[in-house]
């Protein structure tokens, strides 16, 4: 606070502060969306001095587009920070634990992981709502993130979920856009190229850490174990494919497959690196009826190589069809190496 309210009050004031710099040297600014007006202080400087460099981090995109300030465009280059791969921790990665508690370094490095992933789940995801002033209904929007969990990993039907919420299906999107803008979710669109079948129209849901999911998602009498470890394990694969995808080329595309007929793929990686076809199972056991989704993408998608993740310990090859388990897939996935 110290530092972000004399820039509210005078964002030139960043100027003076990097003139001892001498035009060059390298300034940070974290959570750069707390005051947005220092981007047009930073463009000057940028101009100015060719030998001074800005990193800028923020937790939210949001406050950066309704105020319409200047975004760099062509001054910057946009990094995406994920929560750490398998790769990175290397031995210390155990599956089970990222599926209970999630990758997100402030959680993996804490003594007591659960207690942490509960107070940023509690603290962060609602009041940094609050703090924004992106919503007037907190209850409603409480409703909603009880809701929307409940669509982790799975189609996202926004009239269903503007349903379950009692509000209006216009809010339930406008829900779903802070979630994104502050970077607690993605939408994966279905993959469409070419496409030979009448196709889906709704993109599926995740949130970025599957810890967070964990850590958000309602439980009772009625939810299966089963049930939510499926959606945890989808849901940690995804995030380190888009890990994977941005700290490596940068120009594939992540996205779904499903049919209007139900036969489905859980992840289509299409780009420069190659093409991908991804089926992830809980089970330990891979049956032949585990493999018709895939069967179906490659009838339509021949160039594509299809890859099943399962919960076992055993490499195999079912109907020529690659099974790894999902934990040695996550560990070998490297950005800038190949898929597989």
């Amino acid at each position: 606070p110290a530092v972000a309210r004399p820039l509210e009050a005078r964002p030139e004031r960043l100027a003076e502060l990097v003139a001892s710099l001498g035009g060059r040297g390298t300034v940070v600014l974290d959570e750069v969306q707390r005051v947005p007006e220092v981007l047009t202080v930073v463009h000057s400087l940028l101009e100015r001095h060719k030998k001074l460099r800005f990193a800028l981090t923020g937790s939210s995109a949001r406050k950066l587009k309704r105020t319409g300030v200047d975004m760099l465009a062509g001054r910057a280059l946009l990094c995406r920070m994920h929560a750490f791969m398998a790769a990175e921790l290397g031995e210390r990665f155990r599956l089970e634990d990222a599926l209970a508690s999630g990758m997100i370094p402030l959680v993996v490095e804490s003594r007591n992981p659960r207690r942490v992933l509960d107070s940023y789940a509690g603290l962060y995801v609602r009041e940094e709502v609050q703090q924004e002033g992106l919503v007037r209904s907190i209850g409603g929007f409480s409703r909603f993130l009880e809701a929307i969990t409940l669509s982790h990993a799975s189609v996202l039907n926004l009239s269903e979920v503007a349903r379950e919420c009692e509000v209006s299906r216009k809010t339930v999107e406008g829900y779903v856009d802070i979630l994104e803008d502050l970077l607690l979710s993605f939408r994966l669109p279905v993959f469409t190229r070419r496409a030979r079948r009448q196709m889906a129209a709704h993109p599926k849901f995740y949130w970025f850490d599957a810890g967070l999911f964990q850590s958000l998602r309602p439980r009772g009498p009625l939810d299966s174990d089963r049930e939510v470890s499926g959606a945890a394990l989808e849901g940690l694969v995804a995030q380190h494919l888009r890990a994977w995808i941005d700290l490596g080329d940068g120009r594939s595309v992540l996205s779904y497959w499903r049919t209007r007929a139900g036969n489905e793929v859980d992840f289509v990686v299409y780009g420069p690196s190659g093409f991908w076809a991804l089926e992830v199972k809980t089970s330990g056991r891979v049956q032949t009826g585990d493999l018709s989704g895939l069967k179906a993408f490659c009838e339509d998608y021949p160039e594509a190589s299809p890859i099943l993740l399962h919960g076992g310990r055993e490499r195999l090859v079912v109907a020529e069809v690659p099974c790894l388990p999902a934990e040695e897939f996550l560990r070998g996935l490297v950005p800038g190496q190949p898929l597989l």
